[in-house]
């Protein structure tokens, strides 16, 4: 394991035993031993293989003992003992937001509520909201929590669905038996969020395909299992379908299994005034529903279907009837972005504040990933919970930069980090005066403490794309997917004014976020806004969430040109300085 792994099961474990009631000098000194790992400016293997724990602040003998198990086995007993002995029932509620363990002690202790059907019961009978600490309004809002739980119980992330799907897919390439194969449906789609994963793959002896795929590791429960499909339940509870068809019936039943179902339905409207059948065994020269062979229009690839009805290759992200089919017919579609067109990004955080690794680690990173450039944006000093910087911090940190670019530079490198602030939009201002705001390569704003009203957080976010120094605007909703709603905002109108001031907006490549949401950008390319995709990463591995953005950048019909972050290096600095010029 390595330090970050190795912190987060430290963490984990001072919340478990914060549920437990232990002392609280206890759970707080596991707390601290993982954030002097994650500040670890060297492998924490190297450090174990030389007996060197003992010298990191806060680490003692019991701690050194639990780290050196993780790191040399990968697994730590007392941990999976800490796990068995706490209540399910208690664990699961720590899944509900504004439910910490001392909340959740105390509605043990003086509820009996050691569950979130017990909990929920409380709620409704008005109980909870008696407790000291609680009242109505935290009543409300756990509620809240438990309906948002039980709404999002079959959703998954895109980001957990492709770290299950993947292994999947590649045992299956694999195969000796297996031709052709793919992932379909919303997976395929790049939807942000999936309800299961949908598998196809083409082979002459499908019964041994399936037999092969119940039995592979990561799948928790066999639900069907038949010689041409299968269902099954993977770890985190992702159900999975797996088709197999022949190879002729390939690439119709990967459109079909593709979708989206309105997608679907025009493409049959199409095959129909065409004096064809269209469905997932075939395109067939016939005016009723067949599977006839003989009547099989033959198509190798999904290519040659669209050809087929008069249409060039529509890509599965847009497959949503959005527009896809008016663009197509007028050879309008764009090119997608690739992932591969990126060179860097503009928004991500460094030990500074609430980020995991240095400078010197990030700009190593990044460039040996082939990188241009890579902006630190730490957060601003309002956002004392991120440990947020004050001015005499962010200006210690440019100079840091500048040295370590010039050393680098010295080297012959020509990677290049940035100097940035993610600035918090405040009630009446931005949390830096312009002063500070001006000796920074890079500004982010984000509103991190919304108002309640759509009035207040637009008029707030406009007037920071209207602020000269401010460059883009960050996660403009806010929203953290199948966990808290967008806060209110009128997008539309914020658009117009980043139109109006030349700032860009950011596609967050969070899995969590993906915002601005791929529907809004159709509108925010036609008023000529850019984009920029940032993982606002806040742990070097973080930078693979590109990958995810440039998908839903595809998905909101994105190309390269309309992404600020495709641009290199002395390009990306000349539009840096147009908003500070007025646009020129």
């Amino acid at each position: 394991m390595d330090k970050n792994q190795v912190a987060e099961i430290l963490a984990d474990i001072g919340t478990l035993l914060e549920l437990k009631g232990e002392n609280p000098f206890k759970t707080r000194a596991y707390a601290n031993a993982a954030r002097a790992l994650e500040t670890l400016a060297e492998p924490l293997a190297t450090i174990v293989a030389e007996n060197r724990l003992g010298e990191i602040k806060g680490i003692g003998d019991a701690l050194q003992q639990k780290i050196t198990e993780l790191v040399t086995t990968g697994k730590l007993k007392y941990y999976e003992e800490l796990k068995a002995s706490i209540p399910p029932g208690l664990i699961a509620m720590l899944e509900i937001s504004g439910l910490g363990p001392k909340k959740i002690q105390a509605l043990q202790k003086q509820l009996g509520v050691d569950s979130v059907e017990k909990l929920e019961a409380a709620c409704a009978a008005g109980k909870v909201a008696e407790l000291t600490g609680f009242g109505e309004k935290t009543q409300a809002n756990l509620l809240e929590g438990i309906a948002r739980r039980r709404q999002y119980a079959t959703q998954h992330l895109l980001v957990r669905a492709l770290a299950v799907a993947e292994p999947l897919l590649e045992s299956l390439r694999e195969h000796p038996e297996v031709i052709r194969c793919s992932t379909a449906g919303s997976l395929r789609r790049h939807k942000e969020v999936i309800g299961d994963v949908d598998l196809l793959a083409s082979s002459k002896k499908p019964a041994a395909v399936i037999a092969d795929f119940v039995a592979q590791p990561g799948i928790v429960k066999v639900l069907a299992e038949g010689e041409t499909k299968a269902s099954v339940i993977l770890e985190g509870g992702i159900q999975c379908d797996l088709r197999v068809v022949s190879d002729v019936e390939f690439p119709f039943a990967l459109a079909y299994f593709t979708g989206s179902k309105e997608h679907n339905i025009v493409m049959r409207q199409r095959a129909i005034a065409r004096g064809l059948r269209l469905n997932e065994y075939g395109l067939f020269k016939s005016k009723e529903e067949t599977r006839d062979a003989k009547l099989l229009v033959k198509c190798r690839t999904e290519e040659d279907i669209f050809a087929e009805l008069g249409l060039p290759f529509i890509p599965p992200e847009l497959r949503e009837d959005h527009g896809e089919f008016i663009a197509a017919e007028k050879n309008a579609l764009p090119r997608l972005i690739e992932w591969t067109d990126l060179r860097g990004a503009l928004h991500n955080h460094s030990t500074a504040s609430d980020g995991h690794d240095t400078l010197e680690e990030i700009a190593d990173h990044m460039e040996e990933l082939g990188l241009e450039y890579w902006a630190v944006t730490d957060h601003s000093k309002s956002s004392f919970q991120a440990n947020g910087l004050d001015a005499k911090r962010l200006r210690a940190q440019i100079a840091e930069i500048a040295a370590l670019n010039e050393r680098r530079a010295a080297a012959g490198s020509e990677f290049r980090l940035l100097t940035g602030s993610e600035v918090d939009i405040l009630k009446d201002r931005l949390d830096f005066d312009d002063d500070l705001l001006a000796e920074l390569e890079v500004v982010v704003a984000s509103l991190h403490v919304p108002s309640s009203t759509e009035a207040e957080n637009t008029k707030r976010l406009i007037r920071a794309a209207q602020n000269p120094f401010v460059h883009m605007l960050g996660h403009l909703t806010g929203r953290l997917l199948l966990q808290r709603e967008a806060y209110p905002v009128n997008q539309e109108a914020v658009i117009d004014a980043c139109a109006e001031t030349g700032t860009w907006i950011e596609l967050n490549c969070s899995p969590y976020r993906f915002d601005l949401d791929w529907r809004r950008w159709a509108y925010a390319k036609s008023r000529g806004v850019k984009c920029v995709i940032n993982p606002d990463a806040h742990r070097n591995e973080q930078v693979n969430y590109l990958r995810l953005g440039a998908g839903m950048a595809r998905k909101g019909w994105l190309a390269a040109a309309d992404v600020i972050n495709t641009l290199p290096l002395e390009k990306l600095r000349r539009e840096l300085r147009r908003k500070r010029n007025g646009g020129k």
